[in-house]
């Protein structure tokens, strides 16, 4: 019974690990946009949203 617990919580912590990479990755992505692709990126969706009306 003591080994099955063991494997639980060795997968939780491999869950919040991986968790954790995910998180750290998504961060980078968001830090490499300049402040002029998010406001291209802006006005490229408020003309689609206009466009669409």
């Amino acid at each position: 019974m003591r080994g099955i617990w063991k494997w639980v919580g060795l997968a939780g912590v491999a869950g919040v690990v991986a968790g954790g990479a995910l998180v750290a990755r998504d961060q980078r992505k968001r830090r490499a946009y300049t402040p002029e692709d998010i406001r291209a990126k802006l006005h490229q969706r408020l003309a689609e949203s206009s466009a669409g009306e």
